[in-house]
């Protein structure tokens, strides 16, 4: 089969094409005939070389996100069959073969049914994203009907997923964006309080939306400096979630306001095979609520063929990139 791999790190130039021999499947596995995959940061961490702990050997085929149909099953599989349109975050990393080639080897615990209302480009661009802000919402953050919670970056891959995540459960929404196109968007998906964090302090929006108080639950998927705002906008016994936390900060606001900090890292669930069928688990439910009309993803315009990944690569660091960045197999 055709691929895209990589044989040592670095930058986005890095990926050749080339003819690989097809593997035989472990009872646990199917074959997926790939029909398109997104770009993750994770993705282009793993491409550079900035997290050799999760990175697969070389020669590497990168990139979880993965769309497309069954066309082979183990013997162990029951819950698919040959023809069923699956998607999840499968692969790409340790141990795991990824999404950029004609098929993908995945474990069919990650996966889930494709929802019936969206294209492949779209399934693509939902798992990892999907997963990571359902696990910090719900599994981390406990969040429930009538919760007031500040999601900061709500136009980002991850937040505007959990944007439509937080209403769907029925809370209150505040979101911060910094161009007027992003407060468009949040706007759209159901954002309750749209914050330009460019325009207005931490102080400024915790008094006009919280009367002074902070908020108890606040998604953190920025990092950063900004993880530092996030304490100073939490109240007390508040809770902060958070998607980066490579960083060094100082924790007395986490004690003098008696803070929790939750910290979610999708991967660690792929990697632990025992913790896969979560993963599955969480797609199930998304499916529902994408099929309910409650949960869509937002694609950038620009779309790439599998032999153009340095260029989408490219275009996602370069910061351009406004939703996610999906690659179309056109073998």
């Amino acid at each position: 089969m055709k691929a895209m791999i990589i044989e040592a790190f670095g930058e986005s130039t890095v990926f050749k094409l080339k003819e690989i021999e097809t593997l035989d499947l472990l009872p646990h596995q199917v074959r997926i005939k790939v029909k398109a995959t997104s770009v993750n940061p994770i993705d282009i961490k793993v491409r550079s070389g900035a997290v050799p702990g999760v990175s697969p050997s070389f020669p590497a085929i990168l990139h979880g996100d993965v769309a497309g149909v069954i066309e082979e099953v183990g013997e162990a599989v029951q819950s698919f069959q040959i023809g069923d349109e699956v998607y999840g975050c499968a692969g790409g990393f340790k141990g795991l073969q990824g999404a950029l080639a004609e098929y993908m080897i995945a474990d069919y615990r990650l996966l889930a049914h494709k929802p019936r209302n969206i294209t492949m480009e779209e399934a693509a661009a939902i798992p990892l994203v999907g997963i990571t802000a359902w696990e910090s919402l719900f599994t981390k953050g406990g969040l429930k009907k009538g919760d007031n919670i500040l999601i900061h970056g709500g136009a980002g891959g991850v937040g505007h997923i959990a944007i439509q995540l937080a209403k769907w459960a029925g809370a209150i929404v505040s979101t911060t964006v910094s161009t007027i196109e992003k407060q468009v968007i949040v706007k759209k998906i159901g954002a309750d309080h749209i914050i330009n964090y460019r325009d207005v302090s931490v102080k400024e929006y915790i008094d006009k939306y919280t009367d002074g108080k902070g908020y108890p639950l606040i998604f953190d998927t920025v990092g950063g400096r900004n993880l530092d705002q996030s304490f100073e906008a939490a109240a007390l016994n508040g809770s902060v979630l958070t998607i980066a936390a490579r960083s060094t900060h100082d924790l007395t606001p986490l004690h003098s306001k008696g803070l929790s900090l939750h910290v979610t890292f999708m991967l660690l669930k792929m990697l632990n095979e025992d913790s896969r069928i979560e993963h599955g688990d969480i797609l199930r439910n998304i499916t529902k609520i994408v099929e309910e009309n409650k949960l869509k993803p937002l694609l950038d315009k620009k779309t790439f063929s599998f032999e153009e990944i340095s260029k989408a690569h490219e275009y996602l660091e370069s910061g351009k990139a406004v939703g996610k960045v999906v690659l179309v197999n056109k073998w």
